[in-house]
């Protein structure tokens, strides 16, 4: 048994950073005691952005439906799902530095982009929360 647990361990830490493999989070932390004070109308013409690999976890699909959910429940925002295993994506990939599982926030008017992607492999677990979180992290993008 004791042999096992290492092993189990390296496995699933191969199994997270194989799907997370984006290069720095620059989210910062949101207090949960925050409010949301901005109107719907701020995510006119935000997209949401969720790279993948060809090979996907059962989080990184549970990510997916909960991201497709929470933009399906907001007016003005669009969801788009990018393959980085795919060659004519291989431009949007860099730019924003998806190597596989990573979900962004983004502005295509201003450029501006805000990194989800350690939020959402944390709160995927939870729908209620995941997309409760998630609407206050669009509505809150500036």
């Amino acid at each position: 048994m004791k042999r096992l647990f290492p092993l189990l361990a390296l496995i699933a830490a191969a199994s997270f950073s194989a799907c997370n493999t984006t290069t720095s989070s620059k989210e910062p932390a949101l207090n949960d005691s925050e409010t949301n004070s901005a109107t719907l109308a701020s995510t006119e013409g935000l997209e949401l952005i969720q790279f993948h690999s060809e090979h996907r976890c059962m989080t990184c699909n549970k990510i997916e439906a909960l991201t497709i959910a929470t933009a399906e429940s907001l007016e003005g925002i669009t969801f788009r799902l990018v393959n980085v295993d795919d060659a004519a994506n291989a431009e949007m990939a860099r730019q924003f530095e998806a190597a596989g599982t990573a979900l962004f926030v983004y502005n295509p008017e201003t450029g501006e982009k805000k990194e989800l992607t350690d939020f959402a492999f944390m709160t995927a677990h939870d729908d209620e929360k995941y997309i409760a979180k998630l609407r206050e992290k669009i509505v809150r993008f500036d």
